[in-house]
């Protein structure tokens, strides 16, 4: 394989990489054939948008060393840590990019974090190239009163425990306290940690979960679980594929009010615009007519919450772990600009009681000292793959830099939408042999 070493220290790492840049010249000399030394690339993030774009280079380009740095001593990012346990299916393309570490010029580089081990003014000047897809590893918050309880998580939080990243393995959620846990969002993550909380532990143990996190849902008292949206069915933002997966848990129960699936003309344009909205309809339809009564005490409970904003955190009795939700209730209205429908508060409140709250809305990308950062969107500014220097109409082109991945789009898509992503910036006509015209 490729050299694998795991290296903590600023100095260690620069010591062992040698600094090499190119001029205007030297490019246009070797564009017309002649020897140069092989161009040194760094990707930083050792995630799916990473080992892509590392993949498109060694493979596109002769001579071409690859150099790829993470902050954990372990690479490959979500596939590990993101993706659920009981989907090993999606962590095969880990296979295709051992094969990528195992290039003879491609190196992985662990334990290296970007912005305190060294710097990116540093990476710029030992690198030819550097390909920023160090991803997302923040959250958005509501900024409601009460966010701050025990027993509030972001659901990137719980995935990272249950895959035993090293940030989270002492997060000890408590699973024992309540029956209940409210799970705010209603996309693929959402799915994802309900069922981890309501699949059978015996069909868990086969997977690769972390044990101790085995152990607390064998303990757990959950059995009621709320996925709760601002939208209505049709606009969930979860594919059929999880969707489908979660209706079909065994000895869990799947309740959805009749009056939630209620279609306006707006819900019905936006069907026959999208299957796959059409099709997460037809199953949470065909969910709420199938009722599956049992006496067995081990029997769950899954409850889809549409048309609920959160708009407090109200805390148990003991006044420092969160006890219930209050939500409004919400309507949708056309935004009069772009023709969404958008959910609006109608001014009536109910709570919901829980001891566990975990928090679906997106993660969020952090920015890095000498890079440029739209805060709002939580990117970095690019064009095509192409780092910025601005979000202003003015910005200039950063040169031998680029972005990829959640960084660059935000944090949305599956795996292999990386895939495509990494394409884009790689096939960019300034990427090989102009970048230092």
């Amino acid at each position: 394989m490729g050299r694998r070493l795991l290296l903590p220290h600023t100095r260690r790492l620069m010591l062992f990489l040698r600094p090499m840049r190119y001029s205007a010249s030297a490019t246009a000399t070797a564009t017309a054939g002649s020897s140069r030394d092989p161009l040194h690339v760094c990707v930083v993030g050792s995630g799916p948008a990473g080992f892509y774009t590392a993949e498109k280079m060694l493979k596109g380009h002769e001579g071409v060393r690859v150099d790829i740095i993470d902050r954990l001593p372990t690479p490959f990012g979500l596939v590990r840590s993101g993706v659920a346990p009981d989907h090993p299916e999606t962590k095969i393309v880990v296979n295709q990019f051992s094969r990528v570490a195992a290039n003879p010029r491609c190196s992985f580089f662990g334990n290296v974090t970007l912005g305190s081990d060294l710097s990116l003014s540093e990476l710029r000047k030992t690198y030819d190239v550097v390909v920023l897809a160090y991803g997302a590893e923040s959250d958005r918050s509501f900024g409601i009163p009460g966010e701050d309880l025990r027993g509030i998580h972001s659901a990137r939080e719980f995935v990272w425990w249950y895959n035993g990243h090293p940030d989270m393995c002492n997060l000890a959620p408590d699973l024992t306290n309540t029956d209940s846990a409210v799970v705010l969002g209603q996309g693929n993550v959402a799915l994802d940690v309900a069922r981890i909380l309501l699949r059978c532990t015996t069909e868990l143990a086969s997977t690769d979960i972390a044990d101790y996190a085995l152990d607390a849902l064998r303990s757990s008292t959950i059995r009621k679980v709320y996925l709760v949206g601002r939208r209505g069915p049709v606009q969930a933002a979860c594919t059929a594929k999880e969707l489908r997966e979660i209706l079909g848990l065994k000895n869990v129960n799947v309740y959805i009010k009749e009056a939630d699936l209620a279609t306006s003309p707006a819900d019905k344009e936006e069907m026959r615009n999208s299957r796959i909205k059409r099709r997460v309809y037809e199953l949470l339809s065909k969910a709420a007519t199938v009722h599956q009564e049992n006496n067995d005490n081990d029997q769950k409970e899954l409850h889809f919450v549409f048309f609920r904003k959160p708009t407090k955190f109200l805390p148990s009795e003991d006044g420092s772990t969160v006890g219930a939700m209050e939500l409004e209730k919400t309507l949708l209205k056309d935004d009069g600009a772009t023709g969404k429908q958008v959910a609006v508060g109608t001014g009536e409140f109910e709570e919901l009681k829980c001891g566990i709250v975990l928090k679906s809305i997106g993660y969020k990308s952090l920015p890095i000292e000498g890079l440029s950062f739209d805060k709002y969107r939580g990117v970095v500014p690019n064009l095509r793959g192409r780092v910025l220097s601005s979000e202003s109409e003015t910005a200039t082109v950063e040169p031998g830099l680029y972005v990829v991945g959640w960084l660059k789009r935000g944090p949305t898509g599956i795996v292999a939408t990386n895939l495509h992503c990494a394409e884009e910036t790689h096939t960019n006509r300034h990427v090989f042999g102009l970048w230092f015209v």
